[in-house]
């Protein structure tokens, strides 16, 4: 155990697992309280201003991804202030337990939710289906979820070929199929690369009115580590709840990819893949005059031998 009064600035790394949930537990029982829902689930609260984050995540994923293995959430109650309700999985489940509807129900009952001038609900992966599919609870609600699954029911998605264990697992019943719980939200904002197909498929079915769908091309398949270590999660949050997420905000925060190598390598290999000689040459000149480039600047020498000097000088003109 960790010694001392733990508060959500105690690191929580390399603990073990009985002794990280009882810190979580004693933690938010101190700031808030702690609900137990089963082998493989359970609820934070921690108490702050009038504005809830309500965030759904996996244990596994808290220590691959937080530096002090904790809820994401935490970190914007620490930048913002926020109250911060974070249900938590042992592993992917998609939340599709009945002991996580009857405590969902037991908070609207209570009122939980109209307790706060301003919520919203935020996931990724299974987390962010569960996110959408969950925020019903909250009609008025704001939405941002990352590669997000519609549903796993195989008559709607026998196309997603990733979870095929999940096939059995009932997507129909209370909280089921995600973009039709989002109707009562105010806005949802979905977030995707639409070079991954599977995932631009799953976020084609939820267009709605109130949706906005974000493009992350090129980005990849783990869209959620690349905006930790891009640092501009918790902007991206913070203008949602102050409403001026859009489109041209969003662009202007997806500017930061320029300075983001896993990105740029991306971009040099689906250019390098489709034959695109001109426009390699162009983002591997530009790469490596902003920054220290090794694998650009081999690709570069690479082109110099492979184009004829007469397409290099016309290249160099072009840019």
């Amino acid at each position: 155990m960790v010694s001392g009064t733990p508060t959500i600035e105690t690191s929580l790394v390399d603990l073990p697992r009985s002794d990280w949930m009882d810190t979580i537990r004693d933690i938010t029982e101190d700031a808030g309280f702690h609900q137990n829902l089963g082998p493989r689930h359970f609820a934070a609260f921690v108490e702050g201003s009038s504005v809830l984050l309500v965030t759904f995540e996996t244990m596994q994923g808290m220590h691959a991804l937080s530096e002090r293995a904790q809820p994401l959430g935490w970190e914007m109650v620490r930048d913002h202030g926020w109250s911060h309700l974070c249900f938590v999985s042992d592993g992917d489940t998609w939340f599709r337990q009945q002991s996580v509807y009857r405590y969902t129900d037991r908070l609207i009952d209570d009122g939980f939710f109209d307790g706060f001038d301003k919520v919203i609900f935020y996931g990724a992966g299974p987390c962010g289906y569960a996110a959408a599919a969950f925020s019903v609870a909250s009609p008025g609600a704001t939405v941002v979820v990352i590669q997000p699954q519609a549903t796993l029911d195989p008559r709607v998605t026998e196309w997603d070929d990733r979870f095929t264990d999940m096939r059995r697992t009932d997507f129909t019943s209370r909280y089921g199929y995600a973009p039709d719980m989002l109707d009562a939200a105010e806005s949802a904002f979905v977030l995707y690369d639409p070079y991954e197909r599977l995932d631009a498929m799953h976020a084609a079915l939820f267009t709605r009115p109130n949706v906005t769908k974000l493009r992350l091309p090129r980005m990849g398949d783990a869209i959620q580590t690349d905006l930790l270590e891009m640092e501009w999660l918790s902007d991206l949050l913070g203008n949602a709840v102050e409403g001026t997420l859009d489109t041209h905000k969003f662009a202007q925060l997806y500017r930061a990819r320029r300075e983001y190598p896993p990105y740029l390598r991306n971009l040099m290999a689906a250019l390098d893949r489709g034959g695109r000689d001109r426009l390699l040459w162009s983002l591997c000149t530009n790469v490596t005059t902003r920054m220290r480039a090794p694998r650009f600047a081999r690709k570069l020498n690479e082109l110099k031998n492979r184009m004829a000097p007469t397409e290099q000088r016309r290249t160099a003109e072009d840019g």
